[in-house]
């Protein structure tokens, strides 16, 4: 446990789901958790006991990657953990393959409706139905953004070239139809009232889910005990202010109640909500400094600048991750007028202090 995790409290310890089955945290509230082939290497979902239309069953929250494994963790789940009922209804709390990767697989499997905000749904439909080369999640135009940032390394640039269908291929498909979920939204489940809460920067419109009467927040990636989650500029919005739409959207849980239980999607449901969001707001005001430190000796670019807020070695996929919160920091910094950003005549950009 790190020094900031100690400013949480884990209420179920070091309790884990074991694989297949589900773990209670609440009444009428089961958390399933899978394994991804990442450094992130686990996914949390939920399962939201519920009825709809007189019928009884379950919700489920979030879905993990396609992948045989997943679905065959899935099968356990309805053969064991479902107590005989149906899945009425899928809720992703937003785009990204481990959340919404077998949300088909499930609707079609219980012929459930998927419940997502409308601008997810929309670029994940995008994102299943072109190459990544057209849609910027990999191939020419992720390459290209890389090298206007600044990546020279020829090897990761062919390796991103080479990467068509990158999302598709853990996203085959998306449901056809699907029901809209916005800010502020109540979504009835199993007698409880739950309010959607929008998020943006990590992803285009996410949606937390928060219910009162359990005192339960359903934070998806927006809320993460252990690590920060991902904020990043991607070629398909290149001017994005991502952190700044982060930063505002997590102030929105100090209005919960400070006792609160979250349920993170990585990690371990936790209590310190409040705690959680100083915390990402010091990390992130730490990053910026760093970054305008390193600006005021010369401009750098965007790839230099990932050094200086990366200080581990990285593969080639987290690098794509890296480089895009580094992105995201210099943009907020160029945007709120501390950093001048110009391009060279090699076609890099460089993020320098504004000449008077």
């Amino acid at each position: 446990m790190n020094l900031l995790e100690r400013e949480l409290h884990y209420t179920l310890g070091d309790t884990l789901p074991e694989v297949g089955e589900a773990l209670a945290v609440a009444p009428g509230v089961r958390w399933i958790r899978m394994t991804l082939p990442f450094a992130l290497n686990h996914i949390n979902l939920w399962l939201l006991r519920d009825s709809i239309d007189g019928v009884e069953g379950w919700t489920v929250v979030d879905c993990c990657i396609a992948r045989d494994e997943s679905r065959a963790q899935w099968e356990q789940i309805f053969e064991t953990q479902l107590q005989g009922m149906p899945i009425l209804r899928v809720i992703v709390t937003h785009m990204h393959p481990d959340h919404i990767g077998l949300a088909d697989f499930i609707c079609k499997r219980w012929n459930a409706p998927l419940w997502i905000s409308a601008t997810d749904y929309n670029v994940a439909r995008l994102l299943t139905s072109k190459t990544s080369s057209d849609s910027g999640a990999g191939g020419d135009m992720a390459a290209d953004f890389l090298v206007m940032h600044g990546v020279t390394n020829a090897e990761v640039i062919a390796e991103i070239r080479s990467r068509n269908s990158y999302y598709a291929d853990m996203v085959p498909a998306v449901p056809d139809t699907y029901v809209r979920m916005m800010d502020g939204d109540t979504v009835m489940i199993g007698g409880h009232a739950w309010r959607c809460i929008s998020g943006y920067g990590h992803a285009p419109e996410h949606i937390a889910l928060y219910c009162a009467d359990l005192n339960l927040l359903i934070g998806g990636d927006m809320m993460l005990p252990r690590i920060s989650t991902n904020v990043s500029v991607h070629a398909g919005e290149p001017e994005a202010n991502s952190l700044r739409l982060f930063l505002d959207s997590i102030a929105k849980f100090n209005a919960l109640p400070a006792d609160a239980l979250g349920l993170p999607s990585h990690g371990k449901p936790f209590t310190g909500i409040h705690r959680r969001v100083e915390q990402l707001q010091e990390h992130h005001r730490d990053r910026l400094a760093e970054l305008m430190e390193g600006c005021a000796v010369r401009p750098l670019s965007a790839a230099e600048g990932m050094l200086i807020m990366f200080k581990r070695e990285l593969d080639s996929h987290q690098m794509t991750f890296a480089m895009g919160e580094t992105v995201a920091h210099l943009n907020m910094l160029m945007f709120e007028g501390q950093l001048k950003r110009t391009r060279g005549a090699d076609g890099v950009y460089r993020f320098g202090l504004p000449t008077t």
